[in-house]
């Protein structure tokens, strides 16, 4: 089994301080294999902001999987945000804007979807679904393959967010079908979700979860609280947690578990029925 924490959102600048040390005790705590964060760690994309972040999440577990937000673009400085739109982001946090991470039983793969022409939606283009392909396609069946990105594949039920699903969503499943891909780590809505893909997009072969995390650590919680998730794979079981800030700690909120048989991912009874903590 391995056991994936989940974060994203951060945003340094607007983070609230008394969270930041429960969640340090909370990671180690868990113990995860991998910790990945999906996006916007900072506020307005400033060389401040993400040495703040750096510094924060240099003492967090490690290994750590990191994809940037629209968020890590510069709002503002339009200059920098068409020419050079994430070179803060490169220069203090990573260059590499396709992470990877590979062990006997995962291979997770980030993608960036952060764009200068729009301010808060984001894309996935056909060189990226290349690189994806070329990662996850031949890897053994026992392996979990997981695709992280800011922006999510789909949004709850009834969500008015439904302009922020990443653009070519639908195309880039269609390419990937071959390829087995279990899970989608994303966040940008501040909300914690577990979905399907087969909810949303009927593509024969595509049976993939999606899992938004909300923010971990922001003051802009919109209408949730703050929250991550902790993931527990095994080949053909999955099980999220949501940890959610209760005011003094992070405390698990609720639990989805799906096997995976020949029809795909089924939600296992006594699941909750989508996770929309508030």
């Amino acid at each position: 089994m391995r056991t994936i924490a989940h974060l994203s959102d951060l945003h340094f600048d607007r983070v609230e301080p008394a969270l930041l040390e429960p969640l340090r005790r909370k990671l180690f705590a868990l113990e995860p294999n991998l910790v990945v964060v999906s996006g916007d760690l900072t506020q307005r994309a400033r060389k401040s902001q993400f040495k703040q972040a750096v510094d924060y999440l240099r003492t967090l577990p490690q290994p750590q999987l990191i994809v940037p937000g629209n968020h890590d673009v510069p709002l503002y400085n339009v200059f920098k945000r068409f020419l050079t739109p994430l070179s803060n982001y490169k220069g203090v946090v990573t260059d590499d804007l396709s992470p990877d991470f590979f062990d006997d039983e995962m291979a997770v793969v980030g993608v960036n979807t952060a764009r200068s022409l729009v301010f808060k939606g984001g894309r996935i283009n056909e060189k990226q679904m290349r690189e994806v392909k070329d990662k996850l396609c031949g890897l053994p069946e026992h392996v979990a393959k997981i695709i992280v990105t800011h922006h999510p594949f789909d949004v709850p039920e009834g969500s008015h967010e439904k302009d922020q699903i990443v653009g070519r969503a639908a195309e880039a499943l269609e390419k990937l079908a071959d390829c087995g891909a279990d899970v989608l780590l994303s966040g940008h809505l501040h909300e914690a979700h577990v979905g399907h893909t087969a909810e949303r997009y009927c593509i024969a072969g595509v049976s993939a979860l999606v899992v938004q995390a909300g923010t971990a650590t922001s003051s802009r919680t919109r209408d949730s609280t703050n929250s991550f998730n902790i993931l527990r794979l095994t080949p053909h079981h999955i099980e999220v947690d949501t940890y959610l800030w209760t005011g003094h700690d992070f405390i698990c909120g609720g639990t989805e578990a799906f096997e995976h048989e020949e029809g795909g991912w089924r939600r296992l009874t006594g699941s909750t029925d989508g996770h929309k903590p508030h």
